[in-house]
Order: C-alpha cells, then structure tokens, then sequence
C-alpha cells in the first residue's frame, strides 16, 4: 500500500501517492498529450527524466502549458 505526500503545485496544496513521478503527475491531470514544460523546486526536469523524477514532501512543482500564437 503507498503512502502519501503533500506538494505545492502551481502554487496550490496537492497530496499524491509517495511513489508518484512527474510522468504520473501529467497523467492525473489529463495533460498527457500538451507542450508543457515542468519545474520542481525552480529546476527544469526535461521531459526525458518525467518517469525518472520522484518528489519529495514539500517540493515546489510548476506545470507550464505552451500556448501559440501571436
């Protein structure tokens, strides 16, 4: 059974499962398929490292989404 964590995101509290990555966190908020750009804690995590990257109670997490136009 997994556990849980609290990080902001977006500036917002959010509780996740202690096991959860980046890649899981775009896949929970339905972004899965957008240009996004992440940061946690103020450092880019390049899209290559999402599965990778876990979080840590109290981590800083910023989601960007790209918008085009002019």
């Amino acid at each position: 059974m997994s556990s849980t964590i609290s990080i902001e995101l977006n500036g917002e509290a959010r509780t996740i499962a202690d096991s959860d990555n980046v890649q899981d966190l775009i896949d929970a908020l339905s972004l899965t398929s957008q240009a996004l750009a992440v940061a946690v804690n103020r450092e880019v995590v390049p899209r290559a490292k999402w599965r990778e990257h876990r979080f840590a109670v109290g981590d800083k997490v910023d989601i960007v989404r790209a918008i085009g136009g002019g």
